[in-house]
């Protein structure tokens, strides 16, 4: 087991972990803002075209997709499947206020 350092600073390990996981939670944020330019970009071309903000096929596909790519990365595939959800359920309500914007009421 490793104990602090001296002087009650954290292990060095412990230091080279955190940092990797602030790495890693900025390349997060950084992947999410692009995937929302994307899907942006979506809601547009629905809104043009009259399509509905959701489509249930297609995220149930995603879904299932992504579930079994985070079995094989070895990542939980319910919370991989809670964290897609909270992500579709969020584009959904950016798409129903691009829609909204496009074609307001009479």
């Amino acid at each position: 087991m490793t104990r602090p350092t001296a002087g009650g600073g954290i292990p060095p390990e412990l230091a080279r972990l955190r940092s990797s996981i602030d790495n890693i939670d900025a390349a997060l944020v950084h992947l999410l803002a692009e995937r929302f330019k994307a899907t942006q970009q979506v809601g547009e071309l629905k809104a043009a075209h009259g399509l509905p903000p959701a489509d249930p096929g297609r995220e149930e596909r995603q879904i299932a997709r992504l579930r079994v790519l985070a079995h094989d990365a070895g990542l939980d595939p319910l919370f991989a499947e809670k964290f897609l959800n909270f992500i579709i359920a969020e584009v959904i309500r950016h798409h129903e206020a691009i829609a909204g914007a496009a074609n307001p009421p009479a």
